[in-house]
C-alpha cells in the first residue's frame, strides 16, 4: 500500500497501474466528483469506454465487481469496492472551455478536459482527445421520460473506491472544478480527494 496523495481541488493526476495493481480513490469531504479516465499504458487509443461500458452493463451505472471496458471491449479495470451509495455518472461529458462559456464564463475557468492533457504531460503521455469519463460520484438522475437533472453527490466524506488493473493502464482522476451548478454540492465549492496505490 503507498501513502496517501491528493488530487488538489480544480486540478488532475495521472498515475501508472500495472496489471494486477489497485487504485482507492476517496471522496475525502463528500461531496466531490471525480472524473476518471483510463488508458492502455502501451496503446494510448486504447481506453475506457463509457460508450462501450453500456452496451456491458446493460445500464449507466457500475456497481462492485463490475469489469469497465474499453473501446476494444474488454475491461481493462474492475470496479473491486464501492463504499458509497454507488451512483456514478457514465452519461455527461467532461467539462471543457466551452462548457464555462455556455454557462456564461467570460475567462478561462479550470476545467476537467484540460486537467486531463495536463495530467498526462506530467507523465510524458498524451491523448488525441479526451473520451468520456466515468464520473465518480457524480448524480445524474435520468427520469422515466429520458431526461436528466443535476443532482448533488450522495456520498459521504471517506467513501472510496477501489479499481483495479486487468492490464498495464494509466488513470488519470480530475476533481472536478464545476462551481456554477451544484454538482460538487449545494455551496458549489470544489474539494481536493485523496487516493493511494494498492497492491
Amino acid at each position: 500500500m503507498s501513502d496517501l496523495q491528493v488530487v488538489p481541488a480544480r486540478y488532475g493526476r495521472a498515475v501508472h497501474l500495472l496489471k494486477g495493481q489497485a487504485i482507492q480513490i476517496i471522496n475525502t469531504h463528500g461531496q466531490q466528483v471525480v472524473d476518471t479516465w483510463c488508458f492502455n499504458a502501451h496503446d494510448m487509443s486504447e481506453f475506457m469506454s463509457m460508450e462501450h461500458l453500456h452496451a456491458t452493463l446493460q445500464g449507466i451505472f457500475p456497481a462492485k465487481g463490475d469489469g469497465l471496458t474499453t473501446n476494444r471491449r474488454r475491461p481493462i479495470l474492475i470496479m473491486e469496492e464501492d463504499t458509497s451509495p454507488g451512483r456514478h455518472d457514465t452519461v455527461i461529458a467532461a467539462c471543457d472551455v466551452h462548457r464555462y462559456a455556455a454557462l456564461g464564463c467570460t475567462q478561462y475557468h479550470n476545467n476537467c478536459t484540460d486537467n486531463l492533457h495536463a495530467a498526462l504531460a506530467q507523465i510524458d503521455r498524451r491523448a488525441a482527445d479526451c473520451p468520456a469519463p466515468l464520473n465518480l460520484w457524480m448524480n445524474i438522475p435520468v427520469g422515466p421520460d429520458g431526461k436528466i437533472t443535476w443532482g448533488e453527490p450522495l456520498s459521504k466524506p471517506g467513501d472510496h473506491v477501489i479499481l483495479r488493473a486487468m492490464i498495464d493502464c494509466i488513470v488519470v482522476m480530475s476533481a472536478c472544478p464545476q462551481d456554477l451548478i451544484p454538482i460538487n454540492g449545494a455551496a458549489c465549492k470544489p474539494t481536493e480527494v485523496h487516493y493511494r496505490l494498492l497492491n
